[in-house]
């Protein structure tokens, strides 16, 4: 089994890029590969509830983020030095992950067989 991770680094609205991620994510669990997924630097924003990217002419697939365990997607890393950037909580974000270090974010890098940049 492949070893994939996902790093989302941008915010989610303006580009397709944090769509895309989730749904290559999404596919590459449903045919079986380890995926797991790594939000740091803006990337953090797309676990923010309440959004409203359709006021800005976006399609709303935040709430996708919710799925992540039927596709049995159980490793969710978030950069702790990107959530102070932000000053957020882990009680402000929509699913359950594991706040991590930047160390220990590397670790599971090196890990992986394929890492993916959004």
């Amino acid at each position: 089994m492949k070893k994939i991770t996902i790093i989302f680094r941008r915010a989610p609205h303006g580009t397709a890029q944090g769509r895309e991620a989730l749904d290559l994510a999404l596919l590459s669990a449903s045919f079986e590969q380890e995926v797991s997924l790594i939000f740091m630097d803006e990337g953090v924003l797309n676990l923010l509830p309440k959004q409203k990217p359709e006021q800005a002419g976006a399609k709303d697939y935040i709430a996708t983020f919710g799925a992540l365990s039927l596709y049995d997607i159980d490793t969710v890393l978030v950069c702790s030095d990107s959530l102070a950037q932000f000053g957020l909580s882990e009680a402000e974000l929509t699913i359950a992950l594991t706040i991590a270090d930047t160390q220990t974010i590397s670790d599971h890098i090196q890990l992986a067989d394929e890492v993916l940049v959004f």
